[in-house]
């Protein structure tokens, strides 16, 4: 599925949209450069999931914790740089949280992804426009994503 956002408001909507549909377990990675809006995805993320705190990016922690109707994890793995410093971060341990685990960089843990999940892509258009491809991986995943398009519009 693919959607263009005109604003940082209209991207954050879009995830919040996703948000409300998202249930314990499920993980959805974040893709993009450096300010492709990444972190303003998660914040709508955020607010779907009723996250009252404001949502910011994970740099130099790693992961934020934040609590909601579910719990939420947020990592940033760009400073992971082994999959023996993901486990350090109790990888399995937030995976089998009961929670949702937001994983931006996710190409550097790769290997140590669930095959459920949503991933999400974020590119620049021109001035605030972004394009934004989500792709689902397993049946959990694509119920997400037609409830968001609807059954006879493509994922």
């Amino acid at each position: 599925m693919r959607r263009t956002t005109q604003s940082a408001e209209e991207t954050r909507a879009l995830a919040e949209s996703i948000g409300r549909l998202l249930r314990p377990g499920d993980l959805v990675t974040l893709s993009g450069e450096l300010g492709a809006g990444k972190t303003v995805f998660a914040q709508g993320l955020g607010a779907g999931l009723d996250v009252a705190e404001p949502v910011s990016s994970p740099t130099f922690a790693l992961v934020h914790e934040y609590a909601g109707r579910l719990p939420v994890w947020h990592l940033d793995t760009y400073r992971v740089h082994s999959l023996d410093e993901l486990i350090d971060l109790s990888w399995s341990d937030l995976l089998a949280g009961g929670g949702v685990v937001v994983v931006e960089w996710p190409e550097r843990i790769a290997p140590a992804l669930p095959p459920e999940r949503l991933e999400v892509r974020l590119t620049y258009g021109e001035g605030d426009t972004r394009e934004i491809e989500m792709e689902f991986h397993g049946e959990r995943m694509r119920s997400v994503v037609t409830a968001l398009t609807g059954p006879g519009e493509p994922g």
